[in-house]
């Protein structure tokens, strides 16, 4: 065997020691992450640190092969670094000891446009606290982490991994600093609806426990003798109970419909009867309220839908058209067959009324739960606000939507857009 090509065999031999060990990692955090023994994040990580070890590993081997073939070495070095960063999931940055990019991902490029290979981090971070760390990291040799929030062009929150990668167990100052972010956006925004939603429904739960507190108090003490009184008491009292009762049977039913999200309905259901009996049903609210209600549309509809759901639908979008568009003592429900945007058949069923209308600004609102755009007259009509968050879920689960079209003084129509059941079938 020639000088040259025995040179050539002892250079490819860390190459394939580091492709190995990797492969291994990979098998071994891959195991972990589907055995349930480590999140994914960390088994993600740890993977990340084993491989940029073993590469930190090949690049001490190539150095004392560097005065016969410095260049080669160095640029398949550099390129397993760059692929191995590459192929992690989350925003990853590959620093040397002196903070500068050795690597970084597509997602990393994407979070930080300004990252640039071979120049200082610090040029693209304009956080202080993850400079700071990064610095601690490359000093010290122990791994950090930062919490930060940015406002623009989003407000979205992050935690940065900072990991030193040390060649050698005795290595004193390690030879990589490896940047892994991770996206906390989501569960940050899920933490301050579950507070805000927690908020809500305890206020709105206070307000009639705290109403029916005071008259049984009364009732039990001053006016205890008083029959006029304990009739109009008691009369209150239940009004208040049944809020109560229909603020309760609304969230279990936003549980349920939530709990279910992922599961589309697949049974037939044509969507003419239903409205119809729901019309049929809201009957003594609508001869109290003076409101005729027309229904035009065809023959039948089919929709692979959840038959309850879909009820409760129609029965929250008719009844607010008969209690909040009462003015015009008219409601119109239009039943057909439509497309979307991209020319998918859909069923459409439009409820307009002809009241107030809705201002602009409280439109692309109004399907967030306990929003009320009057929060006076939604209370004096009974509604819980939840009606609407509920026809959303259900929409959702359905593959549905709404669309609402309203202006001050020129009523409001709110439409429901299913796809047919031949559409659903074909997709």
């Amino acid at each position: 065997m020639s000088l040259n090509e025995d040179r050539g065999l002892l250079a490819t031999r860390p190459q394939r020691g580091v492709l190995v060990v990797i492969a291994a990692a990979a098998i071994v955090f891959a195991g972990l992450a589907a055995a349930g023994t480590l999140a994914a994040p960390y088994a993600i990580a740890g993977f990340a640190i084993v491989a940029l070890a073993a590469l930190v590993s090949m690049r001490a081997s190539e150095q004392s092969e560097r005065l016969a073939r410095p260049v080669a070495i160095s640029e398949r070095g550099d390129d397993l670094l760059r692929a191995v960063v590459a192929g992690l999931p989350d925003p990853v940055v590959a620093l040397d000891r002196d903070g500068r990019v050795l690597a970084l991902n597509e997602r990393a490029r994407t979070l930080a446009p300004a990252l640039r290979q071979g120049e200082p981090v610090a040029f693209a971070l304009r956080m202080p606290e993850l400079i700071e760390a990064i610095g601690r990291a490359a000093a010290e040799g122990e791994e950090q982490r930062v919490v930060y929030f940015e406002r623009v062009p989003l407000d979205r929150w992050f935690e940065t991994i900072v990991m030193p990668v040390k060649r050698g167990p005795n290595a004193i100052r390690p030879d990589l600093v490896l940047m892994t972010f991770h996206d906390l956006t989501p569960l940050r925004r899920v933490e301050e609806m579950r507070a805000d939603f927690v908020a809500n429904a305890s206020h709105e739960l206070r307000t009639p426990l705290a109403a029916l507190l005071g008259f049984i108090e009364t009732l039990q003490g001053s006016a205890r003798d008083d029959a006029k009184a304990r009739q109009r008491f008691l009369a209150i009292m239940q009004e208040q109970a049944r809020r109560m009762a229909r603020l309760i049977d609304d969230l279990l039913s936003l549980s349920r419909i939530e709990l279910n999200a992922h599961r589309r309905p697949d049974t037939p259901v044509d969507l003419v009867p239903i409205v119809r009996q729901v019309v049929d049903g809201l009957e003594t609210l609508a001869r109290d309220r003076g409101v005729t209600v027309h229904i035009d549309g065809a023959n039948a509809l089919s929709v692979l839908g959840d038959h309850d759901e879909l009820v409760r639908i129609f029965e929250n979008l008719i009844e607010n058209a008969l209690k909040y568009g009462a003015a015009g003592r008219r409601v119109d429900i239009k039943i057909g067959p439509g497309a979307s945007a991209d020319g998918v058949p859909e069923a459409q069923v439009s409820v307009r009324d002809y009241g107030p209308g809705i201002a602009p600004e409280h439109l692309p609102r109004l399907t967030e739960r306990f929003y009320r755009v009057d929060v006076t007259e939604s209370r004096a009509q009974g509604g819980t606000g939840l009606g609407l968050a509920l026809v959303k879920h259900i929409l959702n689960r359905h593959r549905g939507r709404l669309t609402i079209d309203s202006a001050p003084g020129e009523g409001a129509t709110f439409t429901i857009h299913l796809p047919t059941a031949a559409a659903a079938h074909s997709r």
